[in-house]
Formats: structure tokens, sequence, C-alpha cells
């Protein structure tokens, strides 16, 4: 049953996420990825290879996908044959409502101010989340914050600054507590954030290792163009880390760097160097946020 309240103040939101999230159970944790292409086959494929052995997950995916056309069968997906063509796909209400998995990631679709002005963002986290609940009171739910496109133009490390609280957290994890009233609160993946971090790390420096710029994490199109959304392997890796530190509250500084794809192909790993700076800056950023549940 969806509830609501009034609005929280931007103080009391913070005191919602006061205590950390459970500590990760010592099996490893069974996790759901429900997104798009900025999820993708080989991020949580790198994951799992950061988290070992103990580490299962499943995913369904489209091309540019909302939640709600993600939870309403009235809606398509995109992409949904396509993205979803591989041993890792579970249809999603059958798995968040299925009560399987330790964590749950939402992914919403972007430009985050059309999803929630167009798609009802707000409104489809929560709902997700009450399913998760449903099922599962111990499920950790978690909202995986990405970015959006480098040409942007309000400026793409502006926007990071700024539509964490405005959107993220001001809109959709907001409104899970207004609909849902939990006791236990919807936690953040601050994806965007790091990479807001990291690229003024190597851009103020003049570079590090094998990046010199944001435009170092982001594909290339056959034309030679920058993709000016989609990561590479280096921006996979990056949010594979964030993933890491986030779910199991663990430092990813030491971690391996080498790593395969979702198909098995090696990766571009890296260097030794710009690896443990990722890793530096993924720990710095989740534990400043309360909002990730992490310890500080």
């Amino acid at each position: 049953m969806v509830l609501s309240r009034p609005a929280l103040t931007p103080e009391k939101l913070r005191a919602a996420y006061a205590d950390p999230a459970p500590a990760p159970p010592a099996h490893g944790l069974r996790v759901f990825h429900l997104g798009h292409s900025l999820v993708g086959r080989d991020m949580p494929a790198m994951l799992a290879q950061l988290a070992g052995d103990k580490h299962r997950y499943e995913s369904q995916l489209g091309w540019g996908t909302s939640l709600k056309e993600h939870y309403e069968p009235s809606e398509t997906i995109n992409g949904f044959e396509q993205e979803n063509d591989h041993p890792r796909f579970r249809p999603a209400r059958e798995a968040i409502g299925s009560g399987d998995y330790d964590a749950v990631v939402l992914t919403e679709m972007v430009e985050i101010r059309d999803a929630i002005k167009y798609h009802d963002s707000s409104k489809y986290v929560a709902r997700w989340a009450s399913l998760a609940r449903e099922a599962n009171p111990q499920t950790r739910l978690y909202l995986y914050e990405t970015w959006h496109k480098l040409d942007d133009p309000d400026g793409w490390l502006d926007r990071l600054d700024a539509d964490l609280d405005r959107y993220w957290i001001g809109e959709l994890l907001q409104q899970d507590f207004t609909r849902n009233i939990p006791e236990r609160p919807v936690y953040l993946i601050p994806a965007g954030q790091v990479m807001a971090r990291f690229v003024r790390k190597v851009e103020d420096t003049g570079g590090i290792g094998d990046i010199t710029s944001r435009e170092d994490l982001f594909q290339r199109k056959d034309s030679g163009e920058i993709d000016p959304i989609h990561i590479n392997d280096l921006g996979a890796y990056l949010v594979a880390l964030t993933h890491y530190a986030v779910l199991y509250q663990t430092s990813p500084v030491g971690l391996r760097h080498e790593l395969a794809r979702a198909d098995g192909t090696e990766a571009r790993a890296p260097s030794e160097a710009t690896a443990r700076l990722m890793q530096q800056v993924v720990w710095d950023v989740v534990r400043a946020r309360p909002e990730t549940g992490v310890p500080r």
C-alpha cells in the first residue's frame, strides 16, 4: 500500500540517512539491475569480478528506458530484445517481486528533467521500491545517479553539481519518503558525483596515467567523434567501482583493474596510476554522502 505525507524538509531528509545501510551479508549479494545503456552489460560484469564469487546478478535493460516504461505493461521498451539477449536477463517484475535479491539498483532515463516531467520518475521510483519491499523487507534499494551529455548547454560539470540535490535527491529519493513512508530509505549510488570529482582531478593536473580529459571516459563512434553519453571500458570500470563501494560498504582501493567485458573479451584496463586515483576518488565520494548508506 502506498501512503503519503508532506515533503520532508532538507534537514529531515538528511536525518533520514543518519544511520548507515545494513552491512552486506557474509554470503555476498545477489543484485538486480534495472535500467538502460548506462547500466549496460559490461559494468555489472565488472562489478561481479570486483566482488568475486560471492556476487550474483541479473538485469532488465532497454534503450533510454524510463522506470515508468519498465513498470507499465502497456509501455514500449525500445531495444528490449537486443539489450536482454544474454543469460543474465530476468523479467523485472518477476525478479523484483520475487524477493530473491539482497539489492535492487534502479536507474532512471536521462535527460533527468524530462524523466521527471514526462515519465513521472518520482512516482515510479516509489512504485518499484514498494514492490521490492513488499516482496522482501530486507532488500536494500539503490538509485544509480548517472549523468547527461558532455555537450549539455548548461555545462556538464555544472549540471552534475546542481542536479544531485535538485533532482536525484530532491525529487526521486524525496518522493519515496512522501509516498511509501519507508523504514529504510532508497540509497544513492553517486556515479555522476564520482565522475565529476575524478574529471576535476584529472583536468586540473593536466592528466594522469592514460587519461587527460573527461572525453577519455566515453566511447567514440565509428566516425571517430566522441559519443557524449555512453561510457567506454574506463568509464565502466569507474562506475563499477562506485557500485562496489556502495553495495559492499568497502574501500575499492587496491582492487584489480584488469577485467573482462560481459562477453569474456579483455576490457581496456586503466593504467595503475589511473586505477588507484579512480579507487580513491570513489571511496572519498561515497563516504562523504550519507545518502549512500556507507558508514562515514
